[in-house]
Protein backbone atom coordinates (compact mmCIF):
# COMPACT_ATOMS: atom_id res chain seq x y z
CA UNK A 1 0.00 0.00 0.00
CA UNK A 2 1.28 3.46 -0.90
CA UNK A 3 1.86 6.09 1.78
CA UNK A 4 0.25 9.54 1.95
CA UNK A 5 -2.43 8.93 -0.66
CA UNK A 6 -4.96 11.67 -1.41
CA UNK A 7 -7.88 9.51 -2.51
CA UNK A 8 -8.10 11.55 -5.73
CA UNK A 9 -8.02 9.34 -8.86
CA UNK A 10 -6.29 10.28 -12.10
CA UNK A 11 -5.38 8.61 -15.37
CA UNK A 12 -1.59 8.42 -15.42
CA UNK A 13 -1.11 6.72 -18.79
CA UNK A 14 -2.61 4.46 -21.43
CA UNK A 15 -1.24 1.63 -23.55
CA UNK A 16 -2.25 0.08 -26.85
CA UNK A 17 -1.55 -3.18 -28.67
CA UNK A 18 -2.55 -3.26 -32.34
CA UNK A 19 -2.41 -6.58 -34.26
CA UNK A 20 -0.10 -6.31 -37.27
CA UNK A 21 -2.66 -7.77 -39.70
CA UNK A 22 -5.52 -5.72 -41.13
CA UNK A 23 -8.45 -6.56 -43.41
CA UNK A 24 -9.71 -3.87 -45.79
CA UNK A 25 -13.33 -3.60 -46.83
CA UNK A 26 -12.33 -4.65 -50.33
CA UNK A 27 -10.76 -7.87 -49.03
CA UNK A 28 -13.68 -8.56 -46.74
CA UNK A 29 -16.29 -8.03 -49.47
CA UNK A 30 -14.42 -10.25 -51.94
CA UNK A 31 -14.40 -13.09 -49.39
CA UNK A 32 -18.03 -12.60 -48.37
CA UNK A 33 -19.34 -12.41 -51.93
CA UNK A 34 -17.45 -15.58 -52.89
CA UNK A 35 -19.12 -17.33 -49.98
CA UNK A 36 -22.53 -15.99 -51.08
CA UNK A 37 -22.04 -17.20 -54.64
CA UNK A 38 -21.02 -20.68 -53.47
CA UNK A 39 -23.92 -20.86 -51.01
CA UNK A 40 -26.49 -19.78 -53.61
CA UNK A 41 -25.12 -22.22 -56.21
CA UNK A 42 -25.15 -25.11 -53.74
CA UNK A 43 -28.74 -24.32 -52.75
CA UNK A 44 -30.02 -23.30 -56.20
CA UNK A 45 -32.82 -25.89 -56.33
CA UNK A 46 -34.11 -25.04 -52.85
CA UNK A 47 -33.97 -21.34 -53.65
CA UNK A 48 -35.88 -21.87 -56.91
CA UNK A 49 -38.51 -23.90 -55.06
CA UNK A 50 -38.94 -21.20 -52.43
CA UNK A 51 -37.59 -23.49 -49.71
CA UNK A 52 -34.53 -21.32 -49.11
CA UNK A 53 -33.67 -17.66 -49.50
CA UNK A 54 -30.82 -16.49 -51.69
CA UNK A 55 -28.11 -14.57 -49.89
CA UNK A 56 -27.22 -11.07 -51.11
CA UNK A 57 -23.80 -9.64 -51.86
CA UNK A 58 -22.17 -7.11 -49.58
CA UNK A 59 -20.31 -4.04 -50.91
CA UNK A 60 -17.70 -1.54 -49.84
CA UNK A 61 -20.22 1.26 -50.31
CA UNK A 62 -22.80 -0.45 -48.09
CA UNK A 63 -20.27 -1.04 -45.29
CA UNK A 64 -18.91 2.50 -45.26
CA UNK A 65 -22.36 4.07 -45.40
CA UNK A 66 -23.69 1.83 -42.62
CA UNK A 67 -20.74 2.18 -40.26
CA UNK A 68 -17.89 4.42 -41.41
CA UNK A 69 -15.52 1.46 -41.15
CA UNK A 70 -12.86 1.03 -43.85
CA UNK A 71 -10.60 -1.61 -42.27
CA UNK A 72 -10.08 -3.59 -39.07
CA UNK A 73 -7.10 -5.22 -37.36
CA UNK A 74 -7.37 -8.94 -36.57
CA UNK A 75 -5.33 -11.68 -34.95
CA UNK A 76 -6.06 -14.29 -37.67
CA UNK A 77 -6.52 -12.72 -41.10
CA UNK A 78 -6.01 -15.67 -43.47
CA UNK A 79 -8.73 -17.82 -41.90
CA UNK A 80 -11.22 -14.96 -41.69
CA UNK A 81 -11.02 -14.05 -45.39
CA UNK A 82 -10.95 -17.71 -46.52
CA UNK A 83 -14.52 -18.26 -47.88
CA UNK A 84 -14.40 -21.86 -46.64
CA UNK A 85 -13.58 -20.84 -43.06
CA UNK A 86 -14.61 -17.23 -42.35
CA UNK A 87 -13.69 -17.18 -38.66
CA UNK A 88 -10.42 -16.87 -36.74
CA UNK A 89 -8.20 -19.92 -36.36
CA UNK A 90 -6.05 -19.41 -33.27
CA UNK A 91 -3.98 -22.45 -32.20
CA UNK A 92 -4.93 -23.72 -28.75
CA UNK A 93 -2.20 -23.11 -26.21
CA UNK A 94 -1.16 -25.40 -23.39
CA UNK A 95 -1.97 -24.55 -19.79
CA UNK A 96 1.72 -23.80 -19.22
CA UNK A 97 1.69 -21.13 -21.97
CA UNK A 98 0.33 -17.62 -21.69
CA UNK A 99 -3.12 -17.32 -23.21
CA UNK A 100 -3.57 -15.09 -26.25
CA UNK A 101 -5.85 -12.62 -24.45
CA UNK A 102 -3.38 -12.29 -21.60
CA UNK A 103 -0.51 -11.90 -24.06
CA UNK A 104 -2.00 -8.92 -25.87
CA UNK A 105 -3.28 -7.48 -22.59
CA UNK A 106 0.23 -7.63 -21.16
CA UNK A 107 1.61 -5.84 -24.24
CA UNK A 108 -0.82 -2.94 -23.77
CA UNK A 109 -0.21 -2.87 -20.02
CA UNK A 110 3.56 -2.72 -20.44
CA UNK A 111 3.22 0.35 -22.67
CA UNK A 112 1.00 2.09 -20.12
CA UNK A 113 3.48 1.34 -17.33
CA UNK A 114 6.40 2.55 -19.44
CA UNK A 115 4.63 5.79 -20.37
CA UNK A 116 3.95 6.48 -16.69
CA UNK A 117 7.45 5.54 -15.57
CA UNK A 118 5.95 2.85 -13.39
CA UNK A 119 7.23 -0.60 -12.45
CA UNK A 120 4.95 -3.64 -12.09
CA UNK A 121 5.66 -3.79 -8.37
CA UNK A 122 4.16 -0.29 -8.03
CA UNK A 123 0.72 -1.57 -9.12
CA UNK A 124 -1.80 -2.85 -6.59
CA UNK A 125 -4.49 -4.39 -8.78
CA UNK A 126 -5.36 -5.52 -12.31
CA UNK A 127 -8.89 -5.41 -13.71
CA UNK A 128 -9.45 -7.23 -16.99
CA UNK A 129 -12.49 -5.46 -18.45
CA UNK A 130 -13.58 -6.86 -21.81
CA UNK A 131 -16.65 -8.03 -23.71
CA UNK A 132 -15.73 -11.71 -24.17
CA UNK A 133 -13.32 -13.75 -22.05
CA UNK A 134 -11.69 -16.76 -23.66
CA UNK A 135 -12.33 -18.84 -20.54
CA UNK A 136 -14.27 -18.70 -17.30
CA UNK A 137 -11.33 -19.24 -14.94
CA UNK A 138 -8.60 -18.71 -13.85
CA UNK A 139 -9.45 -15.05 -14.37
CA UNK A 140 -7.68 -13.38 -17.28
CA UNK A 141 -6.79 -10.51 -14.93
CA UNK A 142 -4.93 -12.87 -12.60
CA UNK A 143 -2.97 -14.31 -15.51
CA UNK A 144 -2.06 -10.79 -16.68
CA UNK A 145 -1.12 -9.88 -13.11
CA UNK A 146 1.11 -12.96 -12.89
CA UNK A 147 2.76 -12.33 -16.26
CA UNK A 148 3.59 -8.76 -15.28
CA UNK A 149 4.86 -9.72 -11.82
CA UNK A 150 2.31 -7.62 -9.92
CA UNK A 151 1.45 -8.31 -6.29
CA UNK A 152 -2.05 -7.61 -4.99
CA UNK A 153 -5.18 -8.83 -6.73
CA UNK A 154 -7.02 -9.00 -10.04
CA UNK A 155 -10.43 -9.94 -11.39
CA UNK A 156 -12.40 -9.98 -14.63
CA UNK A 157 -15.43 -7.86 -15.43
CA UNK A 158 -17.71 -7.88 -18.45
CA UNK A 159 -20.16 -5.13 -19.34
CA UNK A 160 -19.80 -5.63 -23.10
CA UNK A 161 -18.76 -2.47 -24.94
CA UNK A 162 -18.83 -0.43 -21.72
CA UNK A 163 -16.38 -2.69 -19.88
CA UNK A 164 -13.41 -0.29 -19.97
CA UNK A 165 -15.29 2.72 -18.57
CA UNK A 166 -16.93 0.52 -15.93
CA UNK A 167 -13.42 -0.68 -15.11
CA UNK A 168 -12.12 2.88 -14.85
CA UNK A 169 -14.87 3.83 -12.38
CA UNK A 170 -14.18 0.67 -10.37
CA UNK A 171 -10.47 1.51 -10.27
CA UNK A 172 -11.23 5.12 -9.37
CA UNK A 173 -13.47 3.93 -6.53
CA UNK A 174 -10.59 1.83 -5.14
CA UNK A 175 -8.43 4.96 -5.21
CA UNK A 176 -11.13 7.09 -3.57
CA UNK A 177 -11.61 4.50 -0.83
CA UNK A 178 -7.88 4.18 -0.18
CA UNK A 179 -7.88 0.47 -1.05
CA UNK A 180 -5.31 0.92 -3.83
CA UNK A 181 -2.94 3.54 -5.12
CA UNK A 182 -2.35 2.19 -8.63
CA UNK A 183 -4.74 0.06 -10.71
CA UNK A 184 -4.38 -1.27 -14.26
CA UNK A 185 -7.56 -1.59 -16.31
CA UNK A 186 -6.75 -3.89 -19.23
CA UNK A 187 -9.15 -4.53 -22.13
CA UNK A 188 -7.99 -7.28 -24.53
CA UNK A 189 -10.70 -7.46 -27.18
CA UNK A 190 -10.51 -10.34 -29.66
CA UNK A 191 -13.94 -9.49 -31.01
CA UNK A 192 -13.32 -11.29 -34.30
CA UNK A 193 -14.06 -14.48 -32.39
CA UNK A 194 -17.66 -13.58 -31.54
CA UNK A 195 -18.58 -12.13 -34.94
CA UNK A 196 -20.64 -13.99 -37.54
CA UNK A 197 -18.50 -13.27 -40.59
CA UNK A 198 -21.25 -14.79 -42.82
CA UNK A 199 -23.92 -12.30 -41.77
CA UNK A 200 -24.22 -9.45 -44.31
CA UNK A 201 -25.57 -6.99 -41.72
CA UNK A 202 -22.70 -7.42 -39.27
CA UNK A 203 -19.75 -9.17 -40.94
CA UNK A 204 -17.83 -5.90 -41.20
CA UNK A 205 -18.24 -4.55 -37.66
CA UNK A 206 -15.53 -5.83 -35.35
CA UNK A 207 -11.74 -5.81 -35.04
CA UNK A 208 -9.14 -6.98 -32.50
CA UNK A 209 -6.99 -4.87 -30.16
CA UNK A 210 -5.92 -4.48 -26.53
CA UNK A 211 -5.80 -1.33 -24.40
CA UNK A 212 -4.67 -0.51 -20.89
CA UNK A 213 -5.46 2.43 -18.61
CA UNK A 214 -3.36 3.13 -15.50
CA UNK A 215 -5.57 4.74 -12.85
CA UNK A 216 -3.65 6.09 -9.86
CA UNK A 217 -3.80 8.33 -6.84
CA UNK A 218 -2.85 11.91 -7.71
CA UNK A 219 -0.11 11.82 -5.07
CA UNK A 220 1.96 9.30 -7.04
CA UNK A 221 0.94 10.20 -10.60
CA UNK A 222 3.44 11.64 -13.11
CA UNK A 223 3.43 15.42 -13.55
CA UNK A 224 1.37 15.16 -16.72
CA UNK A 225 -1.85 13.24 -16.13
CA UNK A 226 -5.62 13.50 -16.39
CA UNK A 227 -7.70 14.30 -13.32
CA UNK A 228 -10.85 12.16 -13.16
CA UNK A 229 -13.49 14.77 -12.42
CA UNK A 230 -16.38 12.35 -12.20
CA UNK A 231 -17.71 9.04 -13.48
CA UNK A 232 -21.20 7.74 -14.04
CA UNK A 233 -22.51 4.31 -15.07
CA UNK A 234 -25.90 3.26 -16.38
CA UNK A 235 -27.52 -0.02 -17.45
CA UNK A 236 -30.93 -0.74 -18.98
CA UNK A 237 -31.83 -4.31 -19.98
CA UNK A 238 -32.29 -4.92 -23.70
CA UNK A 239 -32.19 -7.94 -26.02
CA UNK A 240 -31.31 -5.77 -29.01
CA UNK A 241 -27.62 -6.70 -28.72
CA UNK A 242 -27.03 -10.26 -27.59
CA UNK A 243 -24.60 -13.18 -27.62
CA UNK A 244 -25.91 -16.48 -26.17
CA UNK A 245 -22.62 -18.38 -26.19
CA UNK A 246 -21.67 -19.96 -22.87
CA UNK A 247 -20.72 -23.18 -21.14
CA UNK A 248 -24.37 -24.11 -20.55
CA UNK A 249 -24.77 -24.52 -24.31
CA UNK A 250 -23.13 -27.92 -23.84
CA UNK A 251 -26.39 -29.07 -22.23
CA UNK A 252 -28.17 -28.58 -25.56
CA UNK A 253 -25.83 -29.80 -28.32
CA UNK A 254 -28.45 -29.23 -31.02
CA UNK A 255 -28.11 -25.46 -30.49
CA UNK A 256 -24.34 -25.35 -30.87
CA UNK A 257 -23.18 -23.34 -33.85
CA UNK A 258 -26.48 -21.51 -34.34
CA UNK A 259 -26.38 -17.82 -35.18
CA UNK A 260 -27.40 -16.51 -31.77
CA UNK A 261 -24.28 -18.06 -30.22
CA UNK A 262 -22.43 -15.25 -31.97
CA UNK A 263 -22.99 -11.49 -31.97
CA UNK A 264 -26.50 -10.48 -33.05
CA UNK A 265 -28.19 -7.10 -32.91
CA UNK A 266 -31.21 -5.13 -34.02
CA UNK A 267 -29.15 -2.24 -35.34
CA UNK A 268 -31.93 0.26 -36.02
CA UNK A 269 -33.46 -0.25 -32.59
CA UNK A 270 -30.05 0.13 -30.94
CA UNK A 271 -29.44 3.37 -32.80
CA UNK A 272 -32.85 4.79 -31.90
CA UNK A 273 -32.71 3.86 -28.23
CA UNK A 274 -29.05 4.28 -27.30
CA UNK A 275 -28.34 7.71 -28.83
CA UNK A 276 -30.83 9.69 -26.69
CA UNK A 277 -30.04 7.64 -23.57
CA UNK A 278 -26.29 8.27 -23.80
CA UNK A 279 -26.58 11.93 -24.81
CA UNK A 280 -28.89 12.68 -21.89
CA UNK A 281 -26.65 10.77 -19.50
CA UNK A 282 -23.66 12.88 -20.55
CA UNK A 283 -25.56 16.16 -20.23
CA UNK A 284 -26.96 15.21 -16.81
CA UNK A 285 -23.58 14.14 -15.45
CA UNK A 286 -21.93 17.30 -16.79
CA UNK A 287 -24.57 19.37 -14.96
CA UNK A 288 -23.91 17.44 -11.74
CA UNK A 289 -20.21 18.21 -12.07
CA UNK A 290 -20.82 21.87 -12.93
CA UNK A 291 -19.43 21.47 -16.44
CA UNK A 292 -20.96 23.20 -19.45
CA UNK A 293 -21.21 20.41 -22.08
CA UNK A 294 -20.49 22.93 -24.84
CA UNK A 295 -17.13 23.67 -23.17
CA UNK A 296 -15.84 20.12 -23.53
CA UNK A 297 -12.64 20.31 -25.54
CA UNK A 298 -12.83 16.74 -26.83
CA UNK A 299 -15.16 13.76 -26.81
CA UNK A 300 -13.57 10.31 -26.97
CA UNK A 301 -16.66 8.30 -27.79
CA UNK A 302 -17.25 4.58 -28.22
CA UNK A 303 -16.22 3.58 -31.73
CA UNK A 304 -19.22 1.61 -32.98
CA UNK A 305 -20.87 3.73 -35.65
CA UNK A 306 -20.06 7.15 -37.05
CA UNK A 307 -23.73 8.11 -37.25
CA UNK A 308 -24.31 7.41 -33.56
CA UNK A 309 -21.23 9.39 -32.55
CA UNK A 310 -22.20 12.32 -34.76
CA UNK A 311 -25.67 12.57 -33.21
CA UNK A 312 -24.48 12.11 -29.62
CA UNK A 313 -21.76 14.73 -30.05
CA UNK A 314 -24.23 17.17 -31.60
CA UNK A 315 -26.66 16.76 -28.70
CA UNK A 316 -23.87 17.28 -26.17
CA UNK A 317 -21.97 20.14 -27.79
CA UNK A 318 -24.95 21.86 -29.39
CA UNK A 319 -23.37 21.83 -32.84
CA UNK A 320 -21.94 19.46 -35.43
CA UNK A 321 -18.68 18.19 -33.95
CA UNK A 322 -15.46 18.50 -35.92
CA UNK A 323 -12.95 15.66 -36.17
CA UNK A 324 -10.85 17.62 -33.67
CA UNK A 325 -13.71 17.73 -31.16
CA UNK A 326 -14.78 14.10 -31.62
CA UNK A 327 -11.96 12.09 -33.22
CA UNK A 328 -12.59 8.71 -34.77
CA UNK A 329 -10.48 5.58 -35.04
CA UNK A 330 -13.40 3.54 -36.31
CA UNK A 331 -12.28 3.84 -39.92
CA UNK A 332 -9.05 1.89 -39.37
CA UNK A 333 -9.80 -0.19 -36.26
CA UNK A 334 -13.48 -1.02 -36.72
CA UNK A 335 -15.60 -1.56 -33.62
CA UNK A 336 -13.27 -2.87 -30.91
CA UNK A 337 -15.95 -3.06 -28.22
CA UNK A 338 -14.81 -1.62 -24.87
CA UNK A 339 -11.41 -0.63 -26.23
CA UNK A 340 -12.71 1.84 -28.84
CA UNK A 341 -13.04 4.97 -26.70
CA UNK A 342 -9.70 4.18 -25.06
CA UNK A 343 -7.95 3.91 -28.44
CA UNK A 344 -9.41 7.31 -29.40
CA UNK A 345 -8.19 8.78 -26.09
CA UNK A 346 -4.77 7.14 -26.41
CA UNK A 347 -4.18 8.44 -29.93
CA UNK A 348 -5.78 11.87 -29.59
CA UNK A 349 -4.90 13.58 -26.32
CA UNK A 350 -1.24 14.59 -26.42
CA UNK A 351 -1.78 17.97 -28.09
CA UNK A 352 -4.41 19.17 -25.62
CA UNK A 353 -3.38 21.88 -23.17
CA UNK A 354 -3.34 21.82 -19.39
CA UNK A 355 -6.81 22.68 -18.14
CA UNK A 356 -8.62 21.22 -21.16
CA UNK A 357 -11.63 19.12 -20.17
CA UNK A 358 -12.86 16.10 -22.09
CA UNK A 359 -15.08 13.04 -21.90
CA UNK A 360 -14.38 9.34 -22.36
CA UNK A 361 -17.68 7.57 -23.04
CA UNK A 362 -18.63 4.05 -24.03
CA UNK A 363 -21.97 2.36 -24.62
CA UNK A 364 -23.30 -0.95 -25.89
CA UNK A 365 -24.98 -4.22 -25.01
CA UNK A 366 -26.92 -4.39 -21.83
CA UNK A 367 -27.76 -1.65 -22.62
CA UNK A 368 -24.80 -0.18 -20.75
CA UNK A 369 -23.08 3.20 -20.78
CA UNK A 370 -20.18 4.72 -18.89
CA UNK A 371 -18.84 8.27 -18.72
CA UNK A 372 -15.46 9.47 -17.45
CA UNK A 373 -14.96 13.25 -17.35
CA UNK A 374 -11.28 14.21 -17.30
CA UNK A 375 -9.13 17.35 -17.17
CA UNK A 376 -5.53 17.56 -18.30
CA UNK A 377 -2.83 18.45 -15.76
CA UNK A 378 0.76 19.37 -16.53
Amino acid sequence: MHAALTGRPVISATGLFTPPESITNEELVASFNTFVDCHNAANADAIAAGEAVALNHSSVEFIEKASGIKARHVMSKAAIIDPDTMCPRLPERGNDEISIMAEIGVAAAREALERAGRRPEDVDAVLCAASNMQRAYPAMAIEIQHALGIEGFGFDMNVACSSATFGIQTAADYIRAGNAGSVLVVSPEITSGHLNWRDRDSHFIFGDVATAVLVEDAAIAPAQHWDILGTRLKTVFSNNIRNNFGFLNRAAPETQGTADKLFVQEGRKVFKEVVPMVAQMIVDEAARLGIDPASLRRLWLHQANTGMNRLIAHRVLGHEASEDESPTVLDTYGNTSSAGSIIAFHKHNEELAAGDTGLICSFGAGYSAGTVFVRKVG
